[in-house]
């Protein structure tokens, strides 16, 4: 069970990571857009679990491959946004959000 500091650590992570895709993704991702769909956050908050919903399906490995190799300024940039609401930036942990994938999938095997 998430306690409510979590799930407000979470929701900033989450903001701010969005934020971040959103007004940075052409320079860091090639035109490429994610959207971050959940923030888990470990107890301790030393860690931020980021699911991530990739556009164009067709580029979406490419596009989490990116994503894990600029982990390191991403979360210089998110540190640099919350250093006033944390003591201690979480390391990031990116997971590719399939949800949507599996909901289109089942939509087309009840339509078939």
């Amino acid at each position: 069970m998430e306690s409510q500091r979590q799930s407000k650590v979470a929701r900033l992570v989450q903001k701010e990571l969005a934020d971040i895709f959103q007004k940075q993704g052409r320079n860091l991702f090639g035109g490429g857009m994610i959207s971050v769909t959940v923030v888990r956050v470990t107890p301790d908050l030393s860690l931020a679990r980021a699911y991530l919903s990739l556009f164009p399906p067709d580029r979406a490995e490419e596009l989490f491959r990116l994503a894990n190799a600029q982990v390191k300024t991403i979360r210089h940039e998110l540190g640099r946004r919350v250093k006033n609401q944390l003591r201690q930036v979480p390391e990031l942990q990116f997971f590719r959000d399939d949800s949507i994938d599996y909901a289109n999938r089942i939509d087309d095997l009840l339509n078939s």
